[in-house]
């Protein structure tokens, strides 16, 4: 990724040569997170609002002061200067609304609350709200690897979140005109300058202030029900919805209009922030008590979502439900059996191409998390790896093994792993992670010396690959998304990369199938 950073000349302190080279390196580095950054800093600034359009040329102070206002609302400490926290926040997944405004909407917000000055609050946002209670809404189309049935769920629940809090009832319309419509697009969609979107990562989507009512999401995402592996549909469109309802983006940082992309915890949703910015615009519910939900409940719900998605959706359809779209993580054992995990579920795919499942995970593997983002078979110790958040499961079949889970830093390892496989060249586990990759010495347990390293070593393989698996031949597979790409340890690099349902038939998606349903 080539990078020529803007001109930072001027007098103000800390805008020298020497720091523009270092932003250039910092950019073409990426961040310790592992996301590469989307957009130039100057060009990220003028895009969501924080330097104006009409010149690409700005002083030192116009580029101190828009540093400044991001790193207020990214609650970041404000120092004016691309610093690596800064850069690494320009690089997290977000929302492609403009922050334009936010900041001194926010503090009037807060202003009102605390003086009860409501009536002046809402007489400031009537440009920007909907005259009527009953709005309706549209689902235009969806992701290819998610039913419509689970994808109507959970819009319906994002706009259910919204109607908990706030005087508004939203209704599905299945035809005809609606009020609000949603969309799934990729790249350039006609949608006025700057609004193209730039594939994974980066800008997830967009929505437009009343009364155009229109919200927009990236196709080329992953989008997922348990928000895990890729992006949370219901948080993001929940989001969206607020924007289509007239809110603007909320510096406090568990608020569901946070600019940023937030995954379910264990925060109550929506905000207290979110409620009195909706609240400002249409009032209490009929009830006058908000409704707020934890969000490891949203999460819980998400999960059986998925489950009975697995179960009801392609039942009878001859292939997998992994073969349809992605998966968490994948492996293969002594036996030569390919494990393929998704969500809550596994499937066993046998040396002839026979599909068994989809299983429950906790069926096999007791106090294993559901939706685990890596997973490995060593055979040098016959053991199974499990990696999920800020933790490791080891298991000596499906006994879990004393002492575990134990957490990635006690091991030198990373939190939320992309993908793990052990690799006999080595003797060793590799764990990739972003622009990085790490090795555990598993006799040992602790990760060897001179690691971590920039993944360039492994020439060809992508960033960001979902899943790793070392065939008994000694070929290496990485996978993303829909994708494969096959790596020689002999020649060090990719030679050969395709779609991985169609032209590997050991996927299960192309040989005999036998897909046992619970």
């Amino acid at each position: 990724m080539s990078y020529q950073p803007p001109d930072w000349s001027g007098s103000r302190p800390g805008m020298s040569t020497t720091f523009a080279l270092m932003v250039s390196i910092l950019v073409s580095a990426g961040t310790t997170t592992g996301s590469p950054l989307q957009l130039e800093p100057q060009t990220f600034l003028e895009k969501y609002g924080y330097l104006h359009h009409d010149t690409h040329v700005h002083n030192a102070d116009e580029i101190h002061s828009a540093i400044s206002d991001f790193q207020r609302i990214s609650r970041l400490p404000v120092t004016g200067r691309l610093d690596s926290a800064t850069l690494r926040q320009m690089s997290e997944p977000r929302c492609g609304v403009s922050d334009e405004g936010s900041q001194k909407n926010w503090a009037q917000r807060v202003k009102a609350t605390f003086t009860r000055q409501r009536r002046k609050a809402r007489s400031a946002t009537q440009d920007r709200k909907w005259y009527k209670r009953h709005l309706t809404y549209q689902i235009i189309n969806w992701p290819r690897h998610l039913p419509l049935s689970s994808v109507r769920l959970v819009v319906h629940a994002a706009f259910q979140l919204w109607s908990n809090v706030s005087n508004l009832v939203f209704r599905e319309a299945s035809e005809g005109p609606a009020d609000i419509r949603l969309a799934f697009y990729e790249g350039d969609h006609n949608d006025g300058t700057g609004n193209a979107f730039d594939g994974p990562g980066g800008t997830l989507a967009h929505a437009f202030l009343p009364r155009r009512g229109e919200a927009h999401f990236d196709r080329a995402e992953r989008w997922t029900l348990n928000g895990y592996k890729g992006h949370n549909l219901f948080m993001v469109a929940a989001h969206e919805i607020g924007h289509t309802l007239g809110l603007e983006h909320s510096p406090v940082r568990h608020a569901l209009m946070s600019p940023y992309y937030r995954k379910l915890g264990r925060s109550l949703v929506p905000s207290w922030d979110d409620i009195v910015a909706v609240q400002q615009l249409y009032g209490k519910p009929s009830s006058s008590h908000p409704v707020r939900l934890l969000g490891q409940v949203l999460h819980a719900t998400l999960q059986d979502l998925e489950f009975t998605e697995l179960h009801n959706q392609h039942r009878g359809k001859g292939q997998p439900l992994y073969c349809q779209g992605v998966f968490d993580a994948i492996t293969i054992d002594q036996n030569e059996t390919v494990f393929v995990f998704r969500g809550n579920m596994y499937w066993t795919v046998s040396t002839d191409g026979s599909v068994g499942g989809p299983r429950p995970l906790l069926q096999r593997w007791s106090h294993l998390p559901t939706a685990i983002e890596a997973a490995t078979f060593s055979p040098l110790d016959f053991k199974w790896y499990f990696f999920k958040g800020k933790r490791m499961w080891r298991y000596a079949g499906d006994v879990l093994d004393p002492g575990f889970p134990k957490k990635n830093t006690d091991l030198g390892l990373p939190h939320h792993p992309d993908c793990a496989f052990y690799y006999a060249p080595l003797g060793h586990m590799v764990i990739f992670k972003g622009s990085r990759y790490f090795v555990l010495n598993l006799r040992t347990m602790i990760q060897e010396h001179y690691y971590p390293r920039r993944l360039t070593d492994w020439t060809g393989v992508p960033w960001g690959t979902n899943g790793a698996l070392a065939r008994p031949d000694g070929r290496l597979f990485f996978f993303r998304e829909k994708r494969f790409w096959r790596f020689d340890p002999v020649k060090v690099r990719v030679t050969q990369e395709g779609q991985w349902a169609e032209d590997l038939s050991w996927t299960g998606c192309t040989g005999p199938q036998r897909n046992n349903i619970l």
